[in-house]
């Protein structure tokens, strides 16, 4: 089976082609209008969608080495996102598989990014537990199958990834901040002590987070925040990430589930990912963590669900939206 995968759910236009356990290409369209703008207007990047899109499939069928008519089934992001950039998708996802006769397979963002997993080997088995962490999700989900998941635990305010991004626009970053905030934190220690978050169950919380860096700050000086900037940035980011990790190989134990993972634009975080894999090798966890072209939004892990979902078709409860 030869699918052609579709992602428009927020600023990034993708197509990516998947062919029988393999990702033949994974071609993502960035717009960088937006950084302009300190983050998404919602508008432009419907607009933008529909400009790129078209070139962005063409791209990815180029790279795979793959025709048109080769095309199986069309899978496309179907939710949640941004209502106008998701139907910029769904509706070139439904004309490309009408024109050729094939089925247009709509599927969970959530969903996908769960299976993104299984996109760099080892696969994980079931059931595992995988945390979603992006700018607008941080979610802990059992994975029991391909169409068999429970959501445990979510944030009850502010995701992960915009904590980082909010934080990261304090201290003077573009948007988006959360990737140059950890660049900058490589360069720095975690000396200053944020609080971490207090909440129940496997729940997350960010906003306290938020509140304190933004104190901590104006109580500083200009040339303080500039001189320790490194030393903030790597504190800031410590206390989210040993959260993160805390949550997810507390959870993982509780359910007794020896397979982790960690999924979304913030999996690709540099400390995350190396705190996730010295936490899992310590205590007989396996950790799966994807390669870094599958942790932002992409279009292979939406091409690789909507095959699954082909081949195993069945009812399945989505993701918290």
């Amino acid at each position: 089976m030869t699918v052609l995968g579709i992602e428009t759910s927020c600023d990034d236009t993708a197509a990516g082609i998947y062919r029988d356990g393999l990702i033949l290409s994974n071609v993502v369209g960035r717009q960088a209008a937006h950084a302009a703008e300190g983050g998404v207007i919602p508008e432009l990047a419907s607009r933008l969608h529909d400009e790129l899109i078209g070139p962005t499939v063409e791209a990815a069928l180029t790279r795979a080495g793959v025709t048109a008519g080769e095309i199986d089934a069309v899978a496309y992001t179907s939710g949640p996102g941004l209502p106008g950039a998701l139907h910029v998708g769904m509706a070139y996802a439904k004309g490309f598989a009408l024109a050729l006769g094939v089925p247009a397979q709509g599927v969970n963002h959530l969903h996908a990014h769960l299976l993104s997993a299984f996109l760099t080997p080892p696969p994980p088995e079931f059931p595992y537990l995988a945390l979603t962490v992006s700018g607008g999700h941080t979610e802990l989900t059992l994975v029991r199958g391909f169409h068999d998941y429970e959501v445990i635990g979510k944030t009850l305010d502010d995701a992960a990834g915009e904590a980082f991004d909010k934080t990261a626009r304090m201290l003077g970053f573009d948007y988006p901040g959360g990737p140059m905030l950890d660049a900058c934190a490589e360069e720095g220690q975690a000396v200053f002590p944020f609080p971490r978050p207090a909440v129940k169950n496997w729940d997350f919380s960010f906003s306290g987070l938020k509140t304190a860096v933004l104190y901590f700050l104006q109580g500083q000086n200009r040339e303080f925040i500039e001189t320790r900037k490194a030393d903030i940035c790597a504190s800031i980011r410590k206390t989210i990430v040993d959260f993160c990790v805390w949550r997810l190989t507390e959870a993982a134990q509780a359910y007794k589930v020896r397979h982790v993972a960690v999924v979304g634009g913030v999996s690709a975080n540099r400390l995350l990912r190396r705190e996730l894999s010295r936490k899992c090798e310590a205590t007989g966890m396996v950790a799966h963590i994807p390669a870094f072209e599958y942790c932002t939004d992409n279009a292979a892990m939406v091409a690789f669900a909507g095959a699954k979902a082909i081949e195993f078709p069945g009812p399945r409860s989505a993701p918290t939206k």
